[in-house]
């Protein structure tokens, strides 16, 4: 015969536990989003200082001509 008791805070681990998880798909999809944001505001800015390289350049360009 097996000695069995039964785990009188199983199911409030369970339940804590499945809050839990809960809880960091929540923040899992929280940073997702985020992520998501920032890249989109990295290429916004990469295609900025792109653009003002080239201004930049047509500056120096016309105020320092090569043949000085």
């Amino acid at each position: 015969m097996l000695n069995w008791r039964r785990d009188p805070d199983y199911e409030q681990r369970m339940l804590l536990s499945e809050q839990l998880m809960r809880q960091s798909e929540l923040r899992i999809k929280q940073i997702d989003a985020r992520t998501r944001q920032l890249e989109t505001e990295i290429e916004q800015l990469r295609k900025e200082n792109a653009r003002g390289r080239q201004l930049l350049a047509s500056i120096d360009a016309l105020c320092f001509p090569p043949e000085s």
